[in-house]
């Protein structure tokens, strides 16, 4: 096969064509979208990741891996980086699709609203 005739896995599932993903693009696509889910929350409360990593046990250099997604976090670390950032953690995987999300406590996030909370997705 030459370069002229190669498709991007977008463009061949657009065609209709059946695209097989292997375990480890899946699952660097679910690491991406929990360090977007654990930044988008650290964000929204204002914190440092070195403050996030204080308040979790950890170092921030941990905290810059799980953002970028260089790494997966055991349930355990999960519990403490939920905590730390003073929400409930929901992981919804469902085939080809995931999505975590970090909803604030009640009376907790930017103005003590509590209100709501971030989805990211893979």
């Amino acid at each position: 096969m030459d370069h002229s005739q190669w498709k991007t896995r977008q463009t061949r599932k657009l065609l209709g064509e059946v695209v097989e993903e292997s375990s480890a693009y899946v699952e660097a696509g679910y690491a991406f979208a929990l360090g977007q889910a654990v930044h988008d929350r650290r964000t929204e409360l204002g914190l440092s990741q070195a403050e996030l990593a204080r308040r979790a046990g950890m170092t921030q250099p941990q905290i810059s891996n799980i953002e970028g997604g260089d790494s997966i976090p055991t349930l355990a670390l999960l519990t403490r980086l939920a905590k730390a950032l003073d929400a409930s953690l929901t992981i919804d995987l469902d085939g080809d699709t995931s999505a975590f999300s970090f909803t604030a406590h009640e009376g907790g996030g930017p103005g003590g609203s509590g209100a709501g909370g971030r989805s990211s997705a893979a």
